[in-house]
């Protein structure tokens, strides 16, 4: 057992004051380990979460087609069907299968798992071992960027307008969607928050440090987070994602939203 796990099996009622009851968010577990499985449902439910838990890949498809949760905390060891495979799965449940958000648990060390795991659309990931105070604060910030405008009272930024745009896109705010030559953007919520961003601030280079604090209010993480969604965005945005004229690199900086030359004003 980790330290920072053995720490936690403590009653983890005494952290409830720090995480108040504010939510009801169901939050899918998936993990065959015992004590951290145990650790990990007793500190979500203990921060107001309705918590289900998981052993396995098969038994958490079958629980999230029953019931989709709000969100998905998933392991990547896992025995017979691997966390990869589970995440691409659950991606094809049902019609909004694919805005549920995902936070992986990677192995120390297993750089190449987390990359994939952003691959298959994860919204953030944690390497074990880890702090159960700050898988509970991941948690509340993915849920917190996952809810749409629209849900949370109005466009997200006050004076910013309810629809952004930009040539042949268009960015609704309030409906959560993005718009390019008259078809729908099938984006992940991470990958909405970025471009919204990138285009309500154009001509403006941010560094990789600089979006992820900016965009989803995070002070730490891997910034090649940061890179796999650039790289994602491109490929729904731009007409040829291997020369971007719109989401560019700044090098040696980040990266910049040049605006379309040709605006569409209607």
């Amino acid at each position: 057992m980790t330290p920072a796990l053995a720490a936690s099996r403590q009653p983890a009622a005494s952290v409830q004051s720090s995480y108040a009851r504010q939510v009801t968010a169901r939050v899918l577990v998936v993990e065959d380990d015992e004590t951290v499985g145990e650790v990990v449902v007793s500190y979500l439910r203990n921060a107001g979460y309705d918590v289900s838990r998981a052993r396995d890949g098969v038994s958490a498809l079958r629980m999230a087609g029953e019931s989709t949760p709000d969100l998905v905390v998933l392991d990547l060891m896992l025995p017979g069907m691997n966390g990869l495979e589970v995440c691409r799965r659950l991606r094809s449940i049902g019609p909004h299968a694919g805005d549920t958000p995902v936070i992986m648990l990677t192995a120390l060390g297993a750089e190449n798992d987390r990359l994939l795991g952003l691959e298959m659309g994860a919204d953030d990931y944690l390497t074990k071992p880890f702090s159960p105070r700050e898988l509970v604060l991941r948690v509340r910030s993915v849920l917190r960027r996952s809810v749409g405008p629209a849900e949370a009272g109005g466009s997200a930024v006050a004076g910013r307008p309810p629809v952004l745009r930009d040539g042949d896109l268009s960015i609704d705010l309030n409906a959560h969607q993005a718009v390019r030559a008259g078809r729908v953007l099938m984006l992940t919520g991470r990958e909405f928050d970025l471009l919204a961003f990138l285009v309500d601030n154009p001509g403006q280079a941010f560094s990789r440090a600089q979006l992820l604090e900016r965009v989803w209010g995070w002070s730490f993480g891997d910034h090649s987070t940061v890179t796999v969604h650039v790289r994602r965005l491109r490929e729904k945005v731009e007409a040829d994602p291997a020369a971007p004229v719109r989401l560019v690199t700044v090098w040696g900086v980040g990266y910049r939203w040049d605006p379309a030359e040709i605006l569409d004003v209607a």
